[in-house]
């Protein structure tokens, strides 16, 4: 793999992160395919998740871009009372990884760590995420989002900004 391709990944990355802490939700969808999948699984024990989103529990399930668009529908209307106001985020990447598919996507791992004040309270979320990129022009889709939430207790509400 090559330092450009690093290099162009982390910044796409980056830039996700940046439109989902200015709360720009047009071009945030934009960066997910049609069909993308979206799971944030639910844990069993200390080291064992929810695999199939089908069959166990999750935190957050959309099976393709429609469970995001609906969300957004919701902030934007106000009809999530849980998430009004929103909450200021500050969304931290590191450690990302990249492995090449035979099918020309890539998988791209990446520790993460958000940051977030609401009502005067300051928290955190932390975990790691599992991205499935598809080539779009000098850019990427994400054609499937696997989240890991580390965080043992989740004090407020959970929703896709925060992650």
């Amino acid at each position: 793999m090559s330092q450009a391709l690093q290099h162009a990944v982390e910044q796409f990355l980056y830039h996700k992160a940046e439109l989902c802490d200015a709360q720009d939700w047009d071009a945030y969808l934009e960066l997910f395919d049609v069909n993308s999948e979206f799971h944030v699984p639910q844990w069993h024990s200390e080291h064992e998740y929810t695999t199939d989103p089908k069959r166990g529990m999750s935190l957050i399930y959309y099976s393709n871009r429609s469970g995001l668009e609906d969300r957004v529908f919701r902030l934007r209307t106000g009809k999530s009372a849980a998430s009004t106001p929103l909450p200021r985020t500050l969304h931290q990447i590191s450690n990302v990884r990249i492995a090449e598919q035979p099918d020309g996507q890539l998988e791209v791992k990446a520790n993460w760590a958000t940051f977030y004040t609401r009502h005067g309270v300051a928290e955190h979320f932390f975990g790691r995420a599992t991205y499935q990129l598809r080539r779009d022009g000098d850019s990427w889709k994400i054609a499937r989002k696997h989240v890991l939430l580390l965080n043992d207790h989740i004090n407020s509400v959970l929703d896709f900004y925060h992650l």
